[in-house]
């Protein structure tokens, strides 16, 4: 596959978060979702640079690390793209949203609020959507 990906990544300076680790956690959902597919061409890093307005090293910081996790390959004279076998299996995917569901019980936790309240409001949330 030869596509360019069509990425805006959005980004808080106030989050308390790395700016490159939010990328990377931007760029590992969309490619466990499949909204990135394998082989899809990854912006360039002063494209993402301009676009976010940030220091091309904490662009290329990000992609660094994503190759690493094997997320993104890099081809010369091409650029990044999404590596082969990055898609996330479900079990996968429900384990990156593990951190949040824990932040989510303690808090509730912290309100007196026990987890099958918890559980049927989500149920309640998402017939609302």
């Amino acid at each position: 596959m030869t596509d360019k990906a069509d990425i805006s990544f959005h980004i808080s300076t106030t989050s308390g978060i790395p700016i490159f680790r939010q990328l990377v956690d931007q760029v590992t959902r969309l490619v466990a979702c499949q909204q990135l597919k394998e082989g899809d061409l990854m912006p360039s890093v002063n494209e993402v640079s301009r676009q976010l307005a940030v220091n091309p090293m904490t662009i290329s910081r990000a992609y660094n690390l994503l190759t690493e996790q094997g997320v993104l390959e890099r081809q010369r004279g091409i650029g990044m793209r999404v590596a082969a076998n990055a898609a996330k299996s479900l079990a996968e995917r429900l384990r990156m949203i593990d951190p949040k569901i824990d932040e989510l019980l303690t808090q509730a936790e912290q309100l007196g609020i026990d987890r099958q309240t918890v559980i049927e409001y989500l149920k309640s949330r998402e017939n609302a959507r």
